[in-house]
């Protein structure tokens, strides 16, 4: 058993950068080399070009939790109750969807303007369930999405399964006109590729905290050096606390997911050769579930409150329940047919907003994607270098005026809360697991 991402196997690595050793200036330091940091120093590339722009990754750029999610590229949210047509929800619902859709496009620039080849598929997607119960007052949603500029068809039983190639699910809305889907580790390993020659990045270079100089400037330390800049933008999402930022109001979450072999002609089209899809549930801890395009399904039906990374054992463990959630979906597919299992995390907050701030003097930072990290992610490395940068717009009024996380109890009231709600939703989502 070894904990290897699928995403990452298949996109292939990039030249190794060293690590950060001895002291070094910069203008502007980016801590994270995911889609936020790498974003980040794309803007401030643009911004700024005569900059000396430093980008520093724990491990390999590129490597971490954003080439580990489940590509899915967010426009248009699943809308919640208090979020429909006509209730008092509605606006902050329609000013979060015109952030999405920004955030969206914002994916679809850098792929053409970098030439990343991701598999990008501009097919929207599905929230569908088991269990028909668990996708209530759909024609308010449909009318709530459509009133945000979405395509959203509503689908059920044989419909459904024809999509789908699987009867396991009973009802579903597909979400189209601004969602979409992707090979992650693909796409983040494009914008590392691309970041201009005057970029710096070192990888495998930790920073253990920032420290402030007399002259202002701002020190980045890590156990072999430090990088002394102007500027700095923290893009660590679940770890924020890494760059001593324990107030963010966001907290980590662990999830694991695993990637099959391909499925073989007989197999493919036995279920009705079904294009490629992606399904998310209604549910909070349901199963994210996709049949990519060279026939492998992918699926995340676990998630858990937690910033430490589980071990090889509990990694078998968690793949046992992949199995069965692959078993209910596609009968024929067992454990001998999965290729890759993974972990990585995800950045979530109280209220589903992002911390998005100005931390202090020269400090900046964002955190709190809450899954939708591939569109939102690389808008905000945009949006945090021109707020770094002293830019303004109405799109950055709004992502900062949104950006309210929510409060949350300090240790270890939040361990025990966090662990008896997700144990709630994990009772709810049973179905859809």
């Amino acid at each position: 058993m070894e904990n290897i991402c699928g995403w990452i196997a298949q996109a292939g690595c990039s030249p190794v950068r060293d690590p950060l050793k001895g002291t070094k200036q910069a203008d502007w330091l980016v801590i994270g080399g995911g889609i936020t940091g790498l974003s980040a120093a794309h803007a401030l590339a643009d911004l700024h070009p005569q900059a000396r722009i430093t980008v520093v990754d724990r491990q390999r750029a590129a490597q971490g939790a954003s080439a580990r999610n489940s590509g899915f590229v967010v426009a248009h949210e699943h809308p919640a109750t208090s979020e429909l047509l006509g209730s008092g929800g509605f606006a902050g619902y329609e000013t979060d969807t015109a952030i999405g859709r920004a955030a969206a496009d914002e994916v679809r620039k850098q792929i053409a303007r970098l030439g990343i080849e991701c598999d990008f598929r501009e097919s929207g997607y599905f929230f569908a369930v088991s269990d028909p119960r668990k996708l209530s007052q759909v024609e308010a949603k449909l009318q709530t999405l459509r009133a945000v500029g979405a395509s959203a068809v509503f689908l059920q039983g044989a419909a459904l399964a024809e999509k789908l190639g699987t009867r396991h699910y009973q009802a579903g809305l597909w979400c189209g006109n601004g969602n979409a889907l992707l090979q992650p580790a693909k796409y983040v390993k494009g914008l590392l590729d691309a970041l201009p020659e005057k970029v710096t990045v070192y990888e495998n270079t930790d920073i253990s905290g920032l420290q402030r100089l007399s002259d202002g400037r701002i020190s980045a330390r890590s156990q072999n050096g430090c990088i002394e800049a102007r500027h700095v933008l923290v893009c660590l999402n679940a770890f924020i606390p890494r760059a001593g930022i324990d107030d963010s109001g966001t907290f980590a979450m662990e999830l694991s997911a695993s990637l099959t072999r391909p499925l073989s002609d007989a197999e493919y089209h036995s279920l009705g050769a079904p294009a490629p899809w992606g399904v998310l549930s209604t549910r909070p801890l349901g199963a994210t579930v996709r049949l990519t395009p060279d026939r492998r399904v992918m699926i995340r039906n676990t998630a858990e409150y937690r910033a430490r990374d589980l071990s090889l054992s509990e990694l078998a463990d968690r793949r046992r329940h992949h199995v069965l959630g692959l078993q209910r979906r596609f009968p024929m597919l067992g454990e001998q047919d999965i290729e890759y299992s993974w972990t990585g995390h995800l950045s979530a907050s109280r209220s589903g907003q992002p911390y998005f701030a100005k931390v202090e003097e020269g400090v900046y930072a964002v955190a709190g994607c809450n899954g939708s990290g591939v569109a939102r992610g690389t808008l905000w490395g945009r949006l945090l270098a021109e707020l770094a940068s002293g830019r303004k717009s109405p799109l950055l009024h709004s992502v900062i005026e949104r950006a309210q996380p929510g409060w949350l109890p300090p240790k270890p009231l939040l361990d025990i809360g966090a662990m008896l709600r997700m144990r709630v939703e994990s009772v709810r989502a049973r179905t859809e697991v």
